[in-house]
């Protein structure tokens, strides 16, 4: 396992490296500079990124979920205090565990493990909405096929689908597929849409 530490206190960093001591197998990169840290983190590729940020400021705060955002990881962010915008923020960026106080050696293993499974039941949930966006479309796309089929060649729904149905087998392609190309044909000869 790749862990990105990122810190500008080396004492803080030394911490997070004791509690990670003790897992097998991980290769640890300390990264202690702001500037260019998209691009660094990107060069480890971690599997995952702990940020001890301290006391941040709202600028320090923001280029840290800039990372968030670029990185489709699992990040536990440690801060000193509670700032209920600061926690709303790093959500919305991106971030798996938000620790306030809690930078002690014998609790990273523990919270690392937190931050890995919560980033991957939200990444499950993500696929989830994701796949069943696409079964949407689809059937929107399939729905709006029918109506031009019906439309243009006077078929019942039952006979527009079939046609679809027809046309998909005869091409090896998926019926999504060619309503998709009717829909688009039909927009193109300004059947509107």
């Amino acid at each position: 396992m790749r862990i990105a530490v990122v810190d500008e206190s080396a004492a803080r960093a030394s911490v997070i490296r004791e509690g990670l001591a003790t897992l097998p197998d991980c290769e640890i990169f300390v990264v202690t500079e702001r500037r260019g840290l998209v691009a660094r983190i990107g060069e480890i590729a971690p599997d995952i990124v702990l940020m001890d940020l301290g006391n941040p400021s709202r600028d320090m705060l923001e280029d840290y979920f800039a990372v968030s955002r670029a990185l489709a990881r699992p990040i536990a962010m440690f801060v000193d205090e509670s700032d209920d915008e600061a926690i709303a923020a790093s959500i919305d960026a991106g971030v798996s565990a938000y620790v306030v106080d809690g930078l002690a050696a014998h609790r990273i293993r523990s919270l690392l493990d937190v931050t890995v499974r919560r980033f991957n039941a939200f990444a499950r949930l993500q696929a989830e909405l994701d796949e069943a966006r696409g079964a949407l479309a689809e059937r929107d796309a399939v729905d709006k096929a029918k109506r031009i089929l019906m439309d243009s060649r006077q078929l019942t729904e039952p006979q527009a689908y079939a046609e679809l149905r027809r046309t998909a087998m005869n091409q090896g392609k998926r019926i999504a597929d060619i309503a998709a190309a009717v829909v688009t044909a039909h927009q193109l000869l300004g059947g509107g849409g």
